[in-house]
């Protein structure tokens, strides 16, 4: 039960969304099990409705307490950047394993890809098309949230709905590029090791990317609603830190997937 009255701490108020969640999550799993084994979605849609409402409860709780009930204190708010930092750190970790499982194949290719990279038969991607269109979009991307950021450090409003908006606008485009390429690509992901590491690598970021575009536009509409101030908006600098987290993982990707290994 929340006591934050004596002290600066919050006790979060007992909550049904980590429960609802994790069962979303498990139906989440099972529905994509069964759409690859038995080609239906009826389970995978009902767990994505499930997640999306569960995520838009929650997401109010949250915004309702530092927003409203100003459980947010200075204290508090520290917490929340450490979990965020440590978050961050966990996801870095996360597309290590697929940066290893890429120069593992890459550097030293078996004989069963030919000794060769890529393998025989893949076509890869030209890194001067799409590519290099995406990693402008995601760099500009990354300018325009740090415009936001500034704008309301300086409480300009005005400033910072336009930056936000042209971030959340430039996210969505990446994701139809991405998109269009996956639709054009000569191979899939089980074409050889190739295959494998290039879709989940760069289906992951993808993730990240809708993911990252969900938590910033959320943060546009609490702009928008004037939730955030000069010196008490962390919801917006945790979701520009994630932005910028997925922008510099796509330069990863960039460089050493689609140009180097190519």
């Amino acid at each position: 039960m929340s006591s934050h009255s004596y002290h600066a701490y919050h006790l979060v108020d007992v909550s049904p969304w980590p429960l609802i969640s994790s069962v979303n999550a498990m139906m989440l799993t099972t529905g994509l099990i069964k759409w690859f084994h038995q080609f239906t979605m009826d389970l995978l849609v009902l767990s994505l409705v499930g997640v999306g409402l569960t995520m838009i409860q929650w997401w109010r709780d949250v915004v309702r307490e530092g927003t409203y009930q100003g459980i947010h204190t200075q204290i508090v708010m520290k917490g929340l950047r450490w979990g965020m930092i440590l978050f961050i750190v966990s996801e870095v970790l996360f597309f290590f394993s697929f940066f290893w499982a890429f120069f593992h194949s890459s550097l030293s290719p078996v004989v069963e890809v030919g000794s060769y990279w890529p393998p025989m038969g893949i076509q890869p991607f030209n890194p001067f098309g799409i590519p290099l269109l995406n990693t402008t979009i995601l760099l500009s991307s990354g300018a325009t949230v740090t415009w936001a950021h500034h704008a309301i450090l300086n409480s300009n409003h005005l400033e910072a709905l336009q930056g936000l908006m042209m971030t959340v606008v430039l996210g969505v485009y990446f994701t139809g590029l991405q998109a269009y390429e996956y639709i054009e690509a000569s191979f899939s992901i089980a074409d050889s090791i190739y295959g494998s590491t290039f879709f989940v690598a760069t289906g992951f970021h993808g993730l990240h990317v809708v993911i990252g575009s969900s938590f910033l536009l959320v943060c546009l509409y609490r702009m928008y609603k004037c939730h955030f101030s000069s010196y008490h908006h962390f919801g917006f600098e945790a979701a520009a830190w994630y932005w910028h987290f997925v922008d510099v993982v796509w330069l990863f990707l960039y460089i050493f997937i689609y140009w180097w290994g190519s």
